[in-house]
């Protein structure tokens, strides 16, 4: 779609998707994962990796093909036509109350262990957060860009000084044998990291502002998915060597706490800082995708309308100011609630793999050759993953059906790409 300004390279293009993979995952999902599946947690991240990369093969596939602000909902409507695709893109925007107030609770958290605020100094801190998100918002994707790769950098750079000043060697990782994995554990474990490994569709929102699409956006979205994966099943290893979970810890302290085990009580502010960075990454991510696809329905729709409009720097600024406030609600409302953490990861998860299903059938109908059959292949794991998230998908299934019938239907042409 035109309009946008393309100025994300290869080097970014895998800073902007490792950051949004690792973001708001990689302090606390480690430890979640070992309080349910113990030393059976390093063999899930493998699993995972191996059920996701399909996945990605077929996004990475679909953003070279069909390049376009709208992401997922954009695929959806060359596939299934516009009805489904707004049925998509709000389904997508309905992560907004159950997503965004976990990431801010997680970024949150690390100001609160670093510094200890109350309640009120919390939400003086999300507040502040998606103020500099709307900062950022100002400029271009590649601007976010540049930030990200220096994030990206500093979180491999701590768990690699974790593993070096642990001692943590490969032949020193206690592996569980087969017999020991219990398929029980292990579906609930998955449950939970899956939220590491949304982000792909969020990312294919990017895909338009590629210098050279079709060459840089299924190599940055590749490349840095493997990153990411690495990066947490080393946080695992680090948690279940060092007995850093469960108890009264917080999940997201997890990391900071050897961090000072290994550095000393002066160096918790630095893995706080970068913790809350990693959140940071992840929302900003998220939050510019969601106001690219906004944007891009507005454009499509009421080119004229206020929330179509872009900034002097061609970023959807108005359709970010309306996310962010929306994320503003949400966060209130999850904090009046008393939603915990866990439950609002697993309710989202169900919308990202429903999109994600959604996607896939998509590049069923889209794509031809092996990227059609990575295609049917990710149909089937994102059932697959819906089974495992189990009841909670309800949530997802009843906004998919609710939308469905109250959404405006309209016709479309479908697309092959070779």
């Amino acid at each position: 779609m035109s309009g946008l300004k393309q100025d994300i390279g290869l080097t970014q293009g895998i800073g902007l998707l490792s950051t949004s993979l690792l973001g708001t995952g990689v302090f606390a999902v480690p430890a979640l994962a070992a309080m349910i599946a113990g030393q059976s947690s390093l063999w899930a991240w493998p699993l995972l990796i191996a059920l996701v990369f399909p996945i990605a093969i077929a996004f990475a596939s679909l953003g070279r093909h069909f390049p376009n602000a709208g992401g997922a909902a954009h695929f959806v409507s060359l596939a299934f036509g516009p009805h489904m695709a707004r049925v998509t893109g709000w389904l997508f925007l309905s992560v907004i109350p159950v997503g965004l107030p976990a990431a801010l609770q997680i970024a949150s958290g690390f100001w609160q262990a670093a510094f200890g605020l109350d309640s009120l100094g919390l939400q003086l801190v999300q507040l502040g957060t998606l103020l500099v998100i709307w900062l950022l918002g100002m400029r271009s994707a590649g601007s976010s860009a540049n930030l990200q790769i220096v994030i990206a950098g500093l979180i491999v750079a701590m768990v690699v000084s974790i593993w070096w000043k642990g001692g943590i060697t490969p032949s020193s990782i206690d592996w569980p044998s087969y017999q020991a994995l219990s398929a029980g554990p292990m579906f609930n474990t998955l449950a939970v990291m899956f939220w590491c490994f949304v982000g792909l569709e969020a990312f294919a929102h990017l895909a338009a502002e590629f210098r050279h699409p079709a060459r840089d956006f299924p190599r940055a979205l590749l490349i840095g998915l493997l990153l990411a994966g690495g990066v947490y099943w080393g946080c695992t290893v680090a948690v279940l060597a060092f007995h850093s979970y469960g108890g009264d810890m917080a999940a997201a302290a997890s990391l900071p706490a050897i961090v000072v085990q290994l550095f000393g009580s002066k160096a918790l502010w630095v893995a706080c800082i970068i913790g809350y960075l990693a959140c940071f990454a992840s929302m900003n991510i998220y939050t510019q995708s969601f106001a690219r696809l906004v944007w891009s329905q507005a454009h499509e729709h009421k080119p004229n309308a206020w929330v179509a409009r872009l900034s002097r720097s061609y970023s959807p600024l108005n359709a970010l100011t309306l996310v962010l406030l929306c994320c503003l609600v949400s966060s209130l409302a999850a904090e009046y609630l008393a939603l915990s953490l866990d439950v609002l990861i697993v309710y989202a998860n169900g919308i990202f793999v429903f999109i994600y299903l959604l996607c896939m059938l998509s590049g069923c109908r889209l794509l031809k050759g092996r990227s059609r059959a990575m295609a049917f292949i990710g149909s089937g794991l994102c059932l697959l993953l819906l089974v495992m998230i189990g009841w909670k998908t309800l949530y997802a299934l009843a906004m998919f059906f609710v939308l469905w019938l109250v959404l405006p239907r309209r016709k479309n042409n479908v697309l092959l790409a070779d």
